[in-house]
């Protein structure tokens, strides 16, 4: 049972790495060629699929946790040694660099960028709400890249040691 759910929680945390590692790479610095008003419509667009909840990114979010933390607690029975410390410290690493700063940080900030109309904004309070979300939204999804994909490299070492 311990092994099922250990590619389960690896290859959920890989897709969400890849899915945070292309907002990096390519959505973010793509949008950003965009004026105000066109960055925060496409980022509102983009946003928009999420917050509607698509079912294949909410399996994989939700998943990626409730697998992470089924084999962690599982693995601190069935593993021992630098493997155990391994799946409890890929779990925390994950909870607390990823999912913890996704929800305090990035979330309420994408809420914001939500809640704008911009036929009523001209373009200095356009100018300014991406100047309050950009730059910190652009802060913290290196750190949850990073995060996520330390994570899974750890589950993906742990696969090959079991």
């Amino acid at each position: 049972m311990f092994h099922a759910v250990l590619v389960l929680a690896t290859f959920l945390c890989a897709l969400i790495a890849g899915l945070l590692f292309a907002f990096a790479v390519v959505v973010m610095p793509g949008i950003r060629r965009l004026d105000d008003g066109a960055f925060i419509r496409a980022f509102q667009a983009i946003d928009g699929v999420i917050q509607n909840k698509q079912p294949l990114f909410m399996a994989a979010w939700v998943g990626s946790v409730l697998a992470l933390i089924a084999a962690a607690v599982l693995g601190v029975s069935a593993l021992s040694g630098a493997d155990r410390l391994l799946i409890v410290v890929a779990a925390l690493l994950y909870l607390l660099c990823v999912q913890f700063p996704t929800f305090a940080i990035n979330v309420p900030l994408n809420d914001q960028i939500q809640k704008l109309d911009l036929d009523s904004m001209n373009e200095t309070t356009r100018r300014r709400a991406r100047e309050v979300f950009e730059p910190r939204w652009n802060k913290w999804n290196p750190i949850r890249t990073v995060s996520a994909s330390v994570a899974s490299i750890v589950l993906m070492l742990l696969l090959v040691s079991v």
